[in-house]
């Protein structure tokens, strides 16, 4: 009985390698948060390091990554990661939304929420120490501060979403 139901796991962890969802690799950058506003050698490096594998369109995948179910598990990092902040789309979006999410930014160094200990587990290179956060912190503040000042209060309200 044991056995059976391990050859049918087995069989399971065989047939679940040939399904595969598609990789973050279109390194489509063209409206980078770089086309708009100046991103230092050094807050490159610490956004390639810590950030970019999760929030930009070009993701360097783990060894584990190629192995079901870890994919699935890191496509949904990914995805979700890319939703609430892609710096390779950041200047599509309206600009009131390029100010919050910069303001979110903010927060969650402040908070140490970013990056992920899911993924600060595995890489170690990414955690962020206190100059790091320090750095990219008044990074984004300049970046809330360009935008404050080159375009009207008005225009960086975001409206009020409609109850349901």
């Amino acid at each position: 009985m044991i056995r059976t139901i391990l050859l049918v796991l087995l069989a399971l962890f065989i047939v679940i390698q040939f399904f595969r969802p598609a990789p973050n690799s279109s390194g489509d950058t063209h409206q980078s948060i770089a086309t708009r506003y100046e991103v230092p050698q050094g807050i490159d490096s610490i956004l390639q390091r810590s950030c970019m594998d999760c929030h930009s369109n070009n993701t360097h995948y783990p060894w584990y990554d190629r192995v079901q179910p870890a994919t699935w598990w890191v496509t949904s990092h990914i995805k979700n990661g890319k939703r609430h902040l892609n710096f390779d789309d950041f200047t599509s979006m309206r600009i009131a939304m390029q100010k919050k999410r910069m303001e979110d930014c903010l927060e969650q160094l402040k908070n140490d929420e970013m990056p992920l200990t899911s993924y600060t587990l595995i890489h170690r290179n990414a955690v962020l120490s206190k100059s790091d956060k320090d750095k990219l912190s008044g990074w984004c503040q300049n970046i809330i501060d360009q935008i404050k000042a080159k375009y009207p209060p008005d225009s960086l309200v975001l409206p009020k979403r409609k109850s349901q």
